[in-house]
């Protein structure tokens, strides 16, 4: 499991054991969506990461998504 989106929103999580990819600007959102790594299932996305996304990126047929409220 991972999540990407800004270090509020997303730090807490990794003490779950969630892979945290911080992404303070949009375009360290794309970075860290292409880098996700090989394997991963879910991703939670904060949403000023998912509104960079766009459903282009986030609607796929993998890996699954939530954008976190």
């Amino acid at each position: 499991m991972v999540a990407i989106g800004a270090r509020t929103e997303v730090a807490g999580l990794a003490l779950a054991g969630v892979t945290v990819l911080v992404a303070e600007r949009p375009e360290e959102a794309v970075a860290a969506w292409e880098a996700l790594p090989e394997g991963t299932a879910l991703v939670l996305v904060g949403r000023a990461a998912a509104r960079e996304l766009g459903p282009a990126r986030l609607d796929v047929t993998g890996p699954l998504t939530a954008v976190l409220p």
